[in-house]
């Protein structure tokens, strides 16, 4: 199929004014599927509702919600909306008001009933974008239901989508329509629970939704519209140097999402992957500037393609003589990782002691860290930063650690991670040296003759 599948993130949908200015993105780009995430804020501020709710402060509660509810009016009036649309925008408005009242009276809530709340922002600014490429575009413009399409587990807050589910509801309800020349505007963010309810697919939803609903329909690209020119050798606001990057590899691109760019988010790509659907990262606030093309196989092939930097990492070291030759340790340390559904990053063992790397808010789980005690001893190390050097040809070129070392020789390397993985090397660093860390590996690889090499 030919089709295109464009994905316009919060920032993209702010205002009536980014809202046209992503519908004329749509229009210029040629896309058939179009999906949305909230008007930009909008999720934050519904996770700020039910906080507040559950809190039974009613006048915090009251006011948010006012704001909440002015700013959508405003962006339907300003898109001049017909008047069965803004009794919608005002439906759907006064469902959230419910909802938060409820939480308030029962003094809690479900993770399902949060998932219902939190669907509303997709539901709303998805309202506005049908409104805004119908009134520039010659084709019927439909508003179909996310619903209808992503089909996914009971797991409310963070979903998983049923594949084959998803594909046979996709052939049903939205193929033909788009076999009959129509443009259709959809949610991103959230599907239908086996139980039939709203489910939502975690933070950074939407861009996975865009891929579902690719894979779903045999889809040619895959576009991501956010507020940035596609994806940079590193954080542009860390090194003035970083340059963008016009192609790079799926693995690439997942390696750089997990270990800290916050352009895409890794679970974005695994639909598109499996289908080996392109996925373009582009900016809506300049499209005519070139974006991030990520493929199966990049042209370019160089020996670092871009550095990664997650801050605000622990270590902990758990060490016990008992994990001498002793079969089923380790499974026993990562059963208790997961039944606190915390995930870690790096790993390393010696002959007494295991390390692991994770997010600090983790970290400071009492229940984690008490779980862990009974398997041995306990260390953690906080105000940590993890680095990570991305590229095609990491894992076999000789030299290259010797490189990275010599430019950090100032800098106290905690633990260091390759080999797991053929894209990357990692490391960990104190976070107060983690700038300086970047910057320096940026100049000598992606900077110098090594950028070429």
């Amino acid at each position: 199929m030919t089709w295109v599948v464009a994905k316009f993130g919060g920032s993209s949908m702010a205002d009536a004014k980014a809202i046209r200015r992503s519908a004329s993105v749509a229009q210029n780009r040629k896309a058939n599927v179009v999906i949305v995430s909230a008007t930009y804020g909008t999720t934050n501020q519904l996770l700020e509702l039910i906080d507040i709710a559950l809190a039974g402060n009613e006048n915090k509660r009251d006011q948010l919600f006012n704001d909440l509810y002015n700013r959508h009016l405003s962006i339907a009036q300003a898109l001049e909306l017909s008047d069965e649309d803004s009794n919608q925008v005002h439906e759907l408005l006064l469902e959230i008001k419910a909802l938060a009242k409820g939480i308030t009276l029962l003094g809690d809530y479900s993770f399902r009933a949060k998932d219902n709340l939190l669907s509303h922002g997709e539901r709303l600014s998805s309202i506005f974008m049908q409104k805004a490429l119908s009134q520039c575009l010659d084709q019927e413009v439909l508003l179909v239901d996310a619903r209808k399409i992503i089909a996914t587990n009971n797991h409310y807050g963070s979903a998983s989508p049923m594949i084959e589910k998803t594909a046979k509801q996709a052939e049903q309800h939205l193929v033909p329509l788009l076999k009959s020349g129509k443009v259709i505007v959809s949610q991103g963010f959230i599907g239908l629970s086996e139980e039939g309810y709203t489910s939502t697919l975690g933070r950074g939803g939407s861009d996975y939704s865009a891929s579902l609903f690719a894979e779903a329909i045999g889809a040619k690209l895959v576009e991501i519209w956010t507020d940035v020119a596609g994806i940079a050798s590193t954080d542009p606001r860390l090194c003035n140097n970083a340059k963008p990057l016009k192609e790079i590899t799926y693995k690439e691109a997942c390696e750089l999402a997990t270990f800290g760019a916050k352009v895409l988010h890794p679970t974005s790509l695994w639909p598109a992957m499996r289908k080996n659907i392109p996925v373009y990262v582009g900016s809506s606030m300049e499209p005519e500037k070139q974006g991030t093309k990520i493929v199966l196989e990049a042209q370019d092939k160089p020996l670092v393609r871009a550095i990664a930097l997650r801050r605000k990492q622990s270590l902990l070291t758990i060490t016990t003589p008992r994990m001498v030759n002793t079969h089923g340790f380790l499974q026993n340390v990562f059963r208790v990782f997961a039944e606190h559904e915390i995930s870690v990053d790096l790993v390393t063992t010696s002959e007494i002691s295991v390390a692991i790397t994770m997010n600090e808010s983790s970290a400071i789980n009492e229940s984690l860290l008490q779980a862990l005690s009974e398997i041995g001893e306990v260390e953690q190390e906080k105000d940590l930063a993890l680095i990570s050097l991305v590229g095609t040809r990491i894992s076999n070129t000789a030299g290259l650690s010797k490189e990275i070392f010599t430019q950090l020789a100032d800098i106290n390397v905690r633990m260091i991670c390759q080999g797991a993985s053929a894209s990357n090397i990692c490391f960990l660093i104190e976070e107060n040296h983690a700038e300086d860390a970047v910057k320096m590996l940026h100049r000598r690889f992606l900077e110098s003759e090594f950028a070429n090499s």
